[in-house]
């Protein structure tokens, strides 16, 4: 691990209330019909948290696991599948919960595999958004809470080779 320094980016006050407001955009957008969440594993796990108890519809869960990044900083361009879902999104209403969009590689991935089974609806919701960084351009976000610059972000389920998921706020990795 390269010698660095976490900064805060976007305190923990912020984070909460920004993630409310989103909330009350689903609650606006979906009324009483239900929701399935989908929490890309790992670090979308307190995003899905957080915005799961200010839904007001019946709302499911399920997790799905990808990754091109390994224990990097940067996307290695070819995406895997460590785990796929538990249950069939076929004529759900589904809204993928992201952590993080960045190139675009991994989501543009499971978006084709996920439209392959058939939900009946298919909205992505992210935390962060580093649209500076996409490389997909069919990716567009239904629902994001914060655009952010191009630095290397932790805390909040983020994280720099599994290592501050935990903080309660986003920060910037300043590589030293």
């Amino acid at each position: 691990m390269k010698e660095h320094i976490v900064k805060p980016l976007i305190p923990e006050e912020k984070v909460e209330e920004r993630i409310c407001k989103l909330a009350a955009e689903i609650n606006r957008d979906y009324g009483d019909t239900p929701l399935h969440l989908v929490g890309i594993l790992r670090g979308s796990v307190p995003f899905l948290w957080s915005l799961a108890r200010n839904l007001k519809m019946p709302v499911t869960m399920d997790f799905i696991s990808c990754s091109s990044y390994g224990s990097g900083t940067s996307s290695s361009g070819s995406v895997r599948l460590h785990k796929d879902l538990e249950e069939s999104i076929e004529g759900r209403h589904v809204l993928v919960i992201e952590d993080i969009i960045d190139t675009g590689n991994t989501l543009s991935y499971l978006i084709e595999l996920l439209k392959a089974r058939k939900p009946a609806s298919l909205k992505i919701a992210a935390l962060l958004d580093k649209p500076s960084r996409r490389t997909r351009k069919d990716i567009s976000v239904d629902y994001e809470c914060f655009e952010i610059p191009d630095e290397f972000v932790v805390g909040y389920g983020l994280d720099y080779d599994q290592r501050y998921r935990n903080l309660p706020y986003i920060a910037y990795v300043e590589f030293v």
